[in-house]
């Protein structure tokens, strides 16, 4: 039986992340993976996703090109050839992935891993042994039990098709929702959004939903709000319809996408056999250390349900190999001002406290937001003109920033330098003397009044 220092279940991007390192440390590492490496982020993921963006984005831009003088002809996407390009440019990051992991002396091991005890894991017939080990699954898309749902397909199901849709159904206002929808609607397709409640992406900033609400259906995409299915039905003709338990029907569409939610990984692992306990929704607890209720045994990522990020699993990942093989005995991950982005259209870049979570962490009374809304430069000469949206919220009476909030044309970029500055504790009054840089749409972070 072999025996390893660390076994790592799971080639996502924590996982990799959290092996990698700890053979930079001098571990003897080995890695457990039953499909393509990368996990969710390079093969349904992130990856994909940003490609599909760019996609739209592209479209967008041409369509924009009429304004500045270009003759634009009719173009249209050619659904199969982009997919196929997608699809081989995944296949180039599984090869890295794969020559990174030899690269750094990391064994890898194909198959489907369940625990004996807390200290051995069984691989079809092949048993392995090790000091320590992460549990590194992540999670997969949730569909709901109402009846017909296997009607409809996931994200993933998503990435799987190889022809554009011509009408489709996105049902969730989380952020995966958002970016399917607006990815299929860019690209020409029929699109429609149906949320529960009266907007998008209820768990951020009120800002971020509504303004992205109002840009949705100035683009055409029909959002359909307080939308809750009960069943999903098919007609003869395959054509797909979904009823809500009040009567009311949205139909018909070739496509219904699922956008509802994950879940984590955890079938099959046998984790009660190692000892490690999980939430009422199937989540690996972990603590600040990201160590489990088994001694030695550790998760990372979304398997842990704790802010499900590709950059907070591997950041996660390769602090738990520092402290565990690199002796660095305080290193783990603060959970706290993590930034990210939603790729909508537009794209929505975020961090830290939003409004409501700010007065209702320090009261009304410490609580002081500055907003703008304004049209970016770019719209000056194109029929559609969007507005983009920032927020900073700060606290008390040195106007510490403790959220940043933008919607709108490079919202997506222009977050990453702010997070900084709300990471070492930046004021109002830091923002307010830096110089601004004209004419940029991320100026006028610096000159909200």
């Amino acid at each position: 039986m072999d025996t390893f220092d660390y076994l790592v279940i799971g080639a996502g991007s924590g996982g990799i992340a959290s092996a990698r390192r700890a053979a930079e440390h001098g571990a003897r590492v080995a890695v457990v993976e039953q499909g393509r490496l990368g996990g969710t982020c390079v093969n349904v993921g992130c990856v994909p996703k940003k490609v599909m963006w760019n996609a739209g984005h592209v479209a967008e831009t041409l369509a924009d090109g009429v304004g500045y003088g270009f003759a634009v002809p009719q173009m249209s996407c050619d659904w199969g050839q982009l997919v196929n390009a997608r699809e081989a440019y995944i296949r180039r990051l599984n090869g890295i992935y794969a020559d990174n992991l030899a690269n750094s002396g990391v064994t890898l091991i194909e198959g489907t891993a369940r625990f004996l005890d807390g200290g051995r894991v069984a691989i079809a017939d092949k048993q392995v042994a090790a000091t320590r080990i992460l549990v590194a699954t992540g999670g997969r898309p949730e569909v709901p039990d109402l009846p017909g749902a296997e009607l409809g397909i996931t994200s993933d199901g998503f990435f799987a098709l190889t022809e554009r849709p011509e009408r489709a159904l996105v049902i969730g206002a989380g952020y995966i929702a958002v970016e399917l929808a607006g990815v299929l609607h860019a690209l020409g397709c029929d699109t429609t959004l149906a949320v529960r409640g009266e907007r998008p992406l209820r768990s951020f900033d009120p800002l971020l939903g509504e303004t992205l609400a109002t840009a949705m259906r100035e683009r055409g995409l029909t959002l359909r709000d307080r939308f809750t299915p009960a069943r999903l039905r098919e007609q003869a003709n395959g054509m797909l319809f979904a009823d809500d338990a009040a009567g009311h029907v949205l139909g018909p569409f070739d496509v219904i996408i699922w956008a509802v939610g994950r879940v984590p990984n955890v079938d099959g692992l046998a984790l009660g056999r190692a000892g490690v306990s999980t939430d009422t929704a199937g989540y690996v607890e972990t603590d600040e250390w990201q160590a489990t209720t088994a001694e030695n045994v550790f998760a990372v990522g979304d398997v842990t349900g704790r802010i499900a990020l590709t950059p907070v699993a591997i950041a996660a990942g390769r602090r738990l190999s520092d402290r565990l093989f690199g002796g660095m005995t305080d290193r783990k991950l603060d959970y706290s001002t993590i930034p990210t982005v939603v790729f909508s259209h537009p794209p929505i870049g975020t961090v830290g406290l939003s409004e409501p979570q700010a007065r209702e962490q320090f009261g009304d009374a410490a609580v002081k937001v500055y907003q703008t809304r304004f049209t970016d430069m770019y719209y000056a000469l194109t029929e559609h003109k969007p507005k983009t949206a920032m927020k900073l919220v700060t606290v008390g009476s040195d106007e510490r920033i403790v959220g940043c909030h933008a919607i709108g044309r490079g919202a997506d970029e222009l977050i990453q330098g702010f997070a900084v500055a709300l990471k070492m504790g930046a004021r109002k009054r830091d923002l307010d003397d830096t110089v601004a840089i004209h004419p940029t749409a991320a100026e006028e972070m610096v000159l909200m009044r």
